[in-house]
């Protein structure tokens, strides 16, 4: 840096040189110096569109609809029931069926409903309770112990039962109902509760779901360590497999509940004697005495009836429905 006498470095007198013909120049030309051009507006941020996978699927309105269209088809019946169980005989043949009679009767029909002809609908739900421990409580026992067998156990003609069980799982049970009653009626074992229990024993959907779930839920190698511990079979099945079979084993019980305590060919061929009747055969005597000369219509309690037949086996569905679930998802997922 080069001071001259006066003290003023000679980069300072070249920077206010410039600034001074710099300002001259603008002024002698008489333009000014342009605004600062404003900074641009950001523009608005697009929303990221959320990636649907498998998983998430992109919602469609179209099964959406479908979807709420059966949804209303299958809850629409067990609205009118509801609805109708409140009414009394009169209001029941009057008034809309999707809506309140003028008198609240549902108290009052379920008390004449469990008292009328000396207690019956009492004794066709005690029918139907027998009916279903006995039938579907062995039916799910054979079930389990069968199952377990096939998928644990190797013996000879095992193919042949897979091919038979198959087999059976195809064929409709109605075409087995006339040769079950000459059978029966030969063993002298029609009208009689045997001749509903016994044929409800067999279920081969039942024995072909729980020899899957046992084949996929009970690792081999769990039953061979416990062998190699000197456990013996039945202890392996009772303290180590059962338990794993626990989820098969309720959803094999709720199928075989259902099916028996909605059974109505069976019994109808099988029962004649009115005491023996279960819920579904009662119910349709009461409908059908109105039929008949001088029979007594009672419509209301039949639909009040229907109310309470339907409601045990709801409650046990919501009670065990986790059991259902995690059963019918079995083995669906390859390791």
């Amino acid at each position: 840096m080069i001071t001259d006498p006066t003290g003023v470095s000679s980069d300072t007198r070249e920077r206010t040189a410039d600034s001074s013909g710099a300002d001259a120049s603008g002024a002698a030309t008489g333009s000014q110096r342009p605004p600062a051009a404003a900074p641009p507006r950001a523009a608005p941020k697009r929303r990221r569109r959320r990636a649907h996978t498998p998983l998430d699927p992109r919602p469609s309105i179209p099964l959406t609809l479908v979807t709420g269209l059966v949804l209303v088809y299958t809850l629409l019946p067990l609205v009118w029931l509801v609805i109708n169980a409140t009414k009394d005989q009169e209001d029941l043949l009057d008034s809309f069926g999707l809506w309140l009679g003028e008198d609240f009767q549902l108290w009052d029909n379920i008390s004449r409903t469990l008292t009328y002809d000396d207690g019956a609908f009492v004794r066709w739900t005690l029918n139907t309770l027998l009916y279903v421990a006995a039938g579907a409580g062995g039916a799910t026992l054979l079930a389990v112990l069968g199952g377990y067998a096939l998928a644990v156990y190797e013996f000879p003609g095992r193919r042949a039962v897979f091919a038979v069980v198959i087999g059976a799982v195809a064929v409709p049970g109605t075409a087995l109902a006339v040769p079950t009653f000459l059978m029966f009626s030969g063993m002298g074992l029609a009208n009689t509760p045997w001749a509903v229990i016994i044929p409800s024993l067999v279920s081969p959907f039942g024995l072909y779901l729980m020899w899957v779930f046992t084949a996929q839920a009970v690792p081999s190698e769990l039953l061979e360590a416990a062998r190699i511990d000197g456990a013996g079979e039945l202890r392996i099945f009772f303290r180590i497999a059962l338990p794993l079979l626990m989820p098969g084993t309720v959803t094999v019980l709720l199928f075989s509940m259902v099916a028996t305590w909605n059974n109505y060919f069976l019994p109808l061929i099988m029962i004649k004697d009115p005491d023996w009747y279960p819920l579904t055969l009662g119910l349709n005597a009461w409908s059908a005495q109105a039929r008949t000369a001088g029979g007594e219509p009672v419509f209301d309690l039949i639909i009040t009836g229907s109310l309470l037949t339907i409601a045990p086996i709801v409650v046990v569905f919501l009670l065990l429905q986790r059991y259902w679930q995690s059963g019918l998802a079995a083995g669906s997922v390859k390791e």
